[in-house]
């Protein structure tokens, strides 16, 4: 998404290494190209971490793309609030999102195109336009969002155990608007956690709140 600012921190880059460890060597045994999603509430780190994987692959010579769930909502960011405002049914994976793009971006990729089209959503601008990534080398792509692990196109389903309540702080620092404080998008919030809080068993590789990783048996 265009106007999202990341900041890596210490945690991320550790988790991150501790995930390419677990990975690597099945990414480097995989004929196609390898999938990885991670998945977890608003402000838990998503993108982040996502980013932090593929910095680390890349220190292995693996070429990556990231790629982000909120460039697939159905609408821009102000446009979905209002909708969401509006109508109380306005929310959710099947409802908000185009899963079924993301999903055939991921398939393109796994069968070896050359590049996908995908949306680009502009927070500024509150506009959704399209942009072409290239795949020439690449051998894995992350997908990063709240319902990813929904995706079935996946070798490594990641997912950051931090609900809205522990993202608060982090949320206040990404700026957007007057998100943080703000009772309805608090109770939209905490709609998504009951949605997402199984999600949690689809998952190969957990973080902890204190971003500790755990591989699931």
């Amino acid at each position: 998404m265009k106007g999202d600012k990341l900041v890596l921190l210490d945690y991320h880059r550790r988790a991150a290494s501790e995930i390419v460890s677990q990975v690597i060597q099945q990414i480097m045994n995989k004929n196609t190209r390898y999938i990885i999603t991670v998945a977890g509430e608003s402000g838990s780190g998503k993108s982040e971490t996502g980013k932090a994987i593929a910095d680390e692959l890349e220190k292995s010579g693996i070429k990556s793309v990231l790629i982000g769930q909120d460039d697939y909502f159905v609408l821009p960011p102000r446009s979905n609030d209002l909708k969401r405002r509006e109508d109380p049914d306005w929310l959710g994976p099947h409802v908000e999102v185009k899963l079924d793009i993301l999903e055939g971006n991921i398939v393109s990729a796994m069968h070896g195109e050359k590049e996908i089209i995908k949306p680009l959503v502009d927070y500024e601008a509150n506009t959704i336009e399209n942009e072409t990534i290239k795949l020439d080398g690449v051998r894995v792509l992350i997908a990063e969002g709240t319902y990813t692990s929904l995706l079935k196109h996946v070798d490594t389903r990641i997912f950051i155990c931090r609900n809205w309540l522990d993202t608060r702080e982090l949320r206040q620092k990404r700026m957007r608007g007057n998100e943080v404080g703000d009772p309805f998008i608090e109770q939209v919030l905490s709609v998504e956690h009951k949605i997402i809080a199984g999600h949690r068993q689809l998952a190969d590789i957990l973080i902890t709140k204190d971003f500790k990783v755990v591989v699931v048996d």
